[in-house]
């Protein structure tokens, strides 16, 4: 039980169904879902469409997600990859990028743009595992794009920092006054209401085709894209079967390839060849290892992650190759070994998670990957076209490199844990690359030193990014000085790093949750 005289957040505890996300009124609309006779995949739905005008700069009708279920009554989990592919011409964009001298893919580019898989996927999710179906999992989300919601004081932030990102036509949607909102002014986006409107009568393909598709092929067109209507029409989602790795007696489901859900079982390896559970939780050791597992680990997934047409996890999933790593960390010094983290930092990601009263569980992530994606907006509908294709590499040869019809490495990655040899505990981290190190963090926290989920949560946070190791400021002062003497430079981030949302159903039954303090949202259940 935390100290009742020190701030911070209690669980929430709850019977009937519980949510946590990143902004309380999404929390509320997958709640009232509940209320109505809607299972978790209808409420996360619902929930997750809601934080696309609550957190504009983070998510949105343009971006990719991923899910992973746990049908009531079992005990097996599924997943779903909702993340689209680069188009059919993105080979002479590629070529044209080498040619120009680029080894990176420019984040505010239409060739950044892979297709957009939401859409698709909240369809067919809706379809497999709701309930109620999907007009009714929008309709609370419509009602708030159209009138609006407070922006919130984690949104208004995020806003200030990165409204430079959005091109003339989203800056018209998102910033009708011309300047960034503040907290408690109200935002509203009438435009992408329509465009929910024509999903909830028509399905998808009111997205993927017709006036709201060429919406988007024409603003991609005016930034160069080589976008066809024949790849909108084409996108589709994809069952998947997820990935497993042990952890001190519990195991973690992620999800495969193209995600970097393998990363974080990979560090896990590593860190399990440390005796964690000695070293005091927030001390300068354990942030140590785990910044050098990262690094390792880091260093791994971009060696071998893609597209799972091209590249399978099997070598991260591997625990001989987690101790071949491990023996080369020294639990005294930091190694030279770089980060390589590729693209720009970014932190910019969406998570739900939702458990309803016969315990099915949905843990679902949704982005447009950096903030704003790639700014590019749409003239008519004000969407905003997220980046997701900086996930690829330019070196040919290379299995993540751009090429036609395959999606890139993608950062974000939902979670589920089971504790006790059945999945209960769905949870996800948000923050860009940090996700996969998250993970670890996360299970580590529960694991070696038994903190509840919103302790765990709560933790302070690091992570090596740039050749730098970012260290909140909830660590003491003198922890920074112990690392910078093991050889780290240790720096401040200017945010907090990352977000998080947990749910643990316990063996009676009774659900308990905890919600991110560095986000707006909080959890909510009844």
């Amino acid at each position: 039980m935390r100290d009742l005289h020190l701030p911070g957040r209690s669980p929430v505890w709850a019977d009937n169904g519980l949510c946590a996300t990143s902004h309380p009124i999404a929390a509320n609309v997958a709640l009232d879902l509940l209320k109505r006779g809607g299972n978790a995949m209808d409420a996360a739905i619902a929930g997750a469409v809601a934080l696309g005008v609550c957190e504009p700069p983070m998510c949105g009708l343009a971006g990719d997600c991923f899910a992973l279920v746990k049908p009531a009554g079992e005990d097996r989990v599924l997943s779903y990859n909702g993340s689209g592919r680069s188009p059919a011409g993105a080979a002479d964009d590629a070529r044209a990028m080498r040619a120009a001298g680029l080894t990176a893919i420019p984040d505010r580019d239409a060739r950044a743009v892979t297709l957009p898989g939401a859409v698709a996927a909240f369809d067919e999710m809706s379809a497999l595992w709701g309930r109620l179906g999907l007009a009714d999992s929008l309709a609370p989300a419509i009602a708030y794009f159209e009138a609006g919601v407070p922006v919130h004081a984690r949104v208004a932030f995020d806003f200030a920092r990165s409204a430079g990102r959005l091109d003339a036509h989203a800056a018209r949607h998102l910033m009708p006054t011309g300047r960034a909102p503040v907290e408690g002014q109200r935002l509203a986006l009438p435009g992408q209401a329509e465009v929910l409107r024509r999903i909830a009568r028509d399905g998808a393909r009111a997205f993927y085709e017709g006036e709201v598709a060429e919406d988007m092929l024409s603003a991609l067109a005016a930034a160069g894209g080589s976008h066809t209507a024949e790849d909108f029409a084409s996108t589709r989602g994809e069952r998947t079967e997820p990935i497993q790795g042990q952890y001190k007696g519990a195991a973690l489901y992620e999800h495969p390839p193209n995600g970097q859900g393998a990363t974080a079982i990979l560090m896990l390896n590593i860190l399990a060849q440390f005796d964690l559970a000695a070293l005091d939780p927030f001390g300068a050791a354990r942030t140590h290892i785990e910044a050098e597992a990262a690094k390792l680990a880091y260093a791994a997934r971009n060696r071998f992650i893609a597209d799972a047409d091209t590249a399978g996890a099997e070598k991260l999933l591997d625990p001989s190759f987690a101790a071949e790593l491990a023996a080369r960390i020294d639990p005294a010094r930091a190694s030279a070994v770089p980060d390589q983290l590729s693209g720009a930092p970014h932190r910019d990601t969406v998570y739900i998670t939702v458990v309803d009263r016969d315990r099915m569980a949905v843990s679902l992530i949704y982005s447009v990957f950096h903030a704003f994606g790639s700014g590019i907006g749409t003239d008519k509908f004000g969407l905003v076209l997220h980046n997701r294709g900086c996930g690829f590499t330019l070196e040919e040869g290379h299995g993540n490199t751009l090429a036609p019809r395959k999606r890139p490495l993608h950062t974000i990655i939902p979670a589920m844990l089971a504790e006790d040899g059945a999945p209960n505990l769905p949870f996800g981290v948000m923050g860009g690359q940090y996700q996969a190190a998250g993970h670890a963090r996360f299970v580590t926290n529960l694991r070696d030193y038994g903190l509840s989920p919103q302790e765990a949560i709560d933790a302070p946070r690091a992570f090596p990014e740039e050749g730098k190791l970012q260290l909140e400021r909830g660590y003491a002062p003198e922890i920074a000085a112990q690392l910078q003497d093991m050889g780290h430079e240790v720096v401040t981030p200017d945010g907090p790093i990352g977000g998080a949302q947990a749910i643990r159903i316990h063996a009676s039954g009774v659900m308990e949750a905890g919600s991110d303090p560095r986000k707006d949202g909080c959890a909510v259940g009844y």
